[in-house]
Parts: C-alpha cells; structure tokens; sequence
C-alpha cells in the first residue's frame, strides 16, 4: 500500500512539474482582446452556403486559394504542393504543377506569370511555360518562414504577407501548426512584403500584426488591403499620394479567424472566417502564464477548427455587403472567395472540393 501511495505522489509531483516548467517554444504575451459578440447583426447566422456544386480535386485537398487566368480557367493551391487548374466549364481539376512544400495565396500579373506564397519555400513564380522559380526567400535579412498570401497590384509590384517571423510553417511540418503557435503566443511578428518584379527590390511595408494573413489589391492601384487573424481585423494601406504606405484598420472584432482576402467585382472585398473565434484564446488574453500550461497539455485538448463555413464581403471601407454561411459544415475551414461573371468559388484549408455558388441563387449582383 505504502509503495502504491509513493508511486501516485511522485506522479503528481512530476505531472505538475511538467506543467508548470517544462519548456515549450512560445512566449505569451499579454493583450486585450475584443469582447465577442458572436454572429449577430451584419453576422447573423444563415444557410446560404449549404447548397452548391463541387468542383472536384481527385485525391487532392486543401484548395486554399483560387484566382481566374487570362482564358477563364479557375487556379488553386492544394495541400498536397500541386497547382490545379479547371478548364472553363469543367468540373474535375487538372495538375498542372507541383511547387513543394504548401502553396497558399496565389495571384497572376499581366504577363501571364502565376505568383505563389508557399508556406514552406518562399514568394514563388511559375511563367506561362512552366517554368518555376523561388525568387525569395528571406527580406530585410529575416528569413521567410510562413509566406501565406500574395496579390498583384495594378503597378505590377507583388504584395505578400510572411504570416510569422517567429515560427516556421515548414520547421513546425504544417501551417495549423504554426498558426495555433503564432496565436497562442501573440508576439505580432507577422508583416507585409512589397516587391518591385522590375528592380527586384524587396523591402517589409508593414510589421507588428499578429498572424499577417490575406492580401488583396485594390482594381484602382491606390491601395492593397490585408488580414490580422490574431487580432479579428482587416487593414486597408494606401500605396499613393501624401498617405502612401499608412494603413488602419476598416473593419475589426470579427467573429471568427479571417484568413484570405480578395477583391471580386463591383466593390466587393471577399474575406473567409476559416473558424469562429476560439473562447479559451480569448479569455487567456491577459494570462500568459496560463497559456504556457494550455501548451503543454495534449495536442487533442489544443483549439481545433471548427466547421462553420463562413465567408463575408465588404466594401473598401469596411461595410458588410454579403454574408453568407454554412453553420452544418457541409463547407468548412473557409478561406476565401473567387470570384466570376456568374460564381462565387469558396475556398477551404482542408476540404477535398471547391465549392461554387450561381450568384443568381445567391442575389449578388
């Protein structure tokens, strides 16, 4: 009996050892965040993604991005490294090129050219004849460690975020993983890139956001506009006149972790909530103590996605203009939107399809 209590006080004594000083790689810091007030209002839950036509992957998932080339044909990243492409009016994607590692945002120039963010490599290009190449792997001598979104501005200049300088999406051997990382420790690492194709100049526009996410270029060439998933918000930065690459904030306290951002047609700026907001990240906000414990619990007790499809569209001051869910999660993990004539195509970090919606069905104009 004596040995049986020994064994359960020593145990005890480890297990709170190990809680309380085994070392983890994050370094909380404390802030504030916003209170919740949860799908309401301009976020009130509906079903208007719950039926839709699937864009299908083969044995392919993860379409993370989608972009319209010059001829019509819709191009995504997949988890898997492959760029695919859907011919107009096909249903079944095709490979066209595998990048490696984890292409996330993806973006053509006038020339044809398709830029990747890959998570695991860098600012990629892939030419109209196959070529690819890695054109960046590091900025203001930091390295790139989590390239997650790019655009194209009407300048031709290629805009991209590097998600987190603290934690590498290839080191940790998946993006989830590092995001939760970046997320839990809150040090706003992340930054916007701006690069001139023609000098080859490269240089950091913005830094301090917490998990620098979704990048899209305004039509009008007079600013871009990016996501800050940690802190539920979404920046506008002006890229001319006497407010050149001075940014703020048009629409905050989201209700959920925006992911990308794209620019449709007639205004519209599309963001994906790829999860509603996760309570215990916020009510650890101001412990960073406890967060540190959070890290060293079991993988199985960290945040998970949760599949509550959601995707918004704003105007570029920030005004809801569609909202547009799926609470059953027949569309999960939602990303983002392209955007056509006819579709909307919603995006997801780990579905096997791409999901397209008749705008008709839908009374988007």
């Amino acid at each position: 009996m004596r040995a049986v209590l020994h064994f359960i006080v020593v145990t005890i004594v480890l297990v709170i050892a190990y809680l309380f000083a085994w070392p983890v790689s994050i370094k909380p810091i404390a802030w504030n965040a916003p209170v919740n007030v949860g799908f309401v209002g301009d976020f009130a839950i509906n079903n208007k993604l719950e039926s839709f036509t699937k864009m299908t992957l083969g044995e392919l998932s993860g379409p993370e991005a989608a972009v319209h080339d010059a001829k019509g044909n819709l191009v995504a990243s997949t988890h898997e490294g492959w760029i695919v492409r859907w011919p107009a009016g096909q249903f079944e994607a095709e490979k066209w090129v595998n990048v490696g590692g984890r292409p996330l945002g993806v973006d053509f120039d006038a020339d044809g050219n398709l830029w990747i963010a890959n998570a695991y490599t860098g600012l990629m290009k892939l030419t109209p004849k196959g070529e690819l190449s890695t054109v960046l792997t590091e900025v203001d001598n930091i390295p790139i460690r989590y390239a997650d979104d790019v655009a194209v501005a009407a300048s031709g200049k290629i805009y991209f975020s590097d998600a987190s300088t603290r934690f590498s999406a290839k080191a940790s051997n998946s993006t989830v993983a590092a995001s939760l990382l970046d997320l839990m420790e809150h040090s706003d690492s992340g930054r916007i890139i701006e690069y001139d194709p023609t000098s080859t100049i490269a240089r950091t526009v913005k830094t301090n956001l917490t998990f620098a996410n979704g990048v899209a270029a305004d039509p009008s060439g007079d600013c871009i506009y990016f996501a800050e998933t940690g802190e539920y918000r979404v920046w506008r930065m002006a890229l001319s006149g006497p407010k050149a690459y001075q940014s703020e904030v048009i629409i905050d306290n989201l209700p959920g972790f925006v992911d990308n951002v794209h620019t449709g047609l007639n205004g519209r700026i599309w963001l994906g909530l790829t999860s509603p907001r996760a309570k215990i990240i916020d009510d650890l906000a101001g412990e960073p103590f406890w967060r540190k414990i959070i890290q060293r619990l079991p993988k199985a007790l960290s945040p998970k996605i949760e599949p509550h499809g959601v995707v918004i569209a704003i105007d570029r001051n920030g005004k809801v203009l569609e909202n547009l869910q799926s609470p059953s999660g027949k569309v999960y993990a939602t990303t983002g939107v392209a955007e056509s004539a006819e579709y909307i195509y919603v995006t997801s970090l780990t579905a096997p399809f791409l999901a397209r919606y008749n705008k008709a069905d839908l009374l988007i104009q």
